[in-house]
């Protein structure tokens, strides 16, 4: 039995977030219904009056589970690892767990920002939208290479072993977004790569692919 609330979960969501991407799948790991509320960000809805008051920054995603109100990726999972124990996103042995928060601290603090929207916005009235693509490709790729590196002593069927933990909810989005959106070639990163077909197989995952999602474009 669940020890959070789960009975009135809304999920404000926008389709091609990796942000709301990961949230989605530690949702559906941990077997949580939701309603699913989108955000265009597109359209800015993000910034209007309701969305600010659930998260001033004005980002997605944001988590109401009951009375509680959460922004922010990585809070939203931690706050679901600790309200719910099915399925755990840590492991019990603390090197592997300071590693799998490594990981997740890689992809959301040092590439993350290289994709947030407000940020390629004020690249682009600087510089064209070619050179803009080519700038966020190559700042990504570095920090795959990292990625690449460190996941070498570490990685078995999963990132970190052979179960799925908090490393596989973040390295996913960022996978898919990099392989599939952004056309980074995959062959530079073997480890990686494997890690990326390995994530398809996952019913949690493909649920929570951004063409999955109801507000996708089609």
């Amino acid at each position: 039995m669940a020890a959070g609330r789960g009975d009135n979960v809304k999920l404000y969501s926008y389709w091609n977030s990796s942000c709301s991407f990961r949230v989605r799948i530690a949702l559906n790991l941990k077997g949580i219904k939701y309603e699913y509320k989108a955000v265009d960000l597109l359209k800015g809805e993000q910034f209007y009056p309701e969305f600010l008051k659930l998260n001033p920054v004005g980002f997605v995603p944001v988590l109401v589970d009951g009375d509680v109100v959460i922004a922010d990726s990585f809070a939203i999972i931690m706050y679901l690892e600790d309200t719910y124990s099915q399925n755990p996103f840590l492991p019990h042995d603390v090197h592997k767990r300071a590693i799998n928060f490594q990981i997740a601290s890689i992809v959301s603090s040092t590439i993350q920002p290289f994709q947030n929207l407000r940020l390629l916005k004020h690249v682009e009235e600087k510089v064209s939208p070619e050179e803009t693509h080519c700038w966020t490709k190559s700042a990504i790729e570095k920090d795959l290479q990292a990625l690449e590196q460190l996941l070498t002593d570490h990685a078995g069927r999963y990132a970190t072993g052979d179960e799925v933990f908090l490393a596989d909810l973040f390295l996913a989005p960022q996978l898919n977004t990099a392989f599939t959106l952004l056309k980074i070639d995959s062959k530079k990163f073997p480890t990686l790569a494997i890690l990326h077909e390995t994530y398809k197989e996952i019913q949690a995952f493909e649920e929570a692919l951004p063409k999955n999602q109801p507000d996708a474009e089609h």
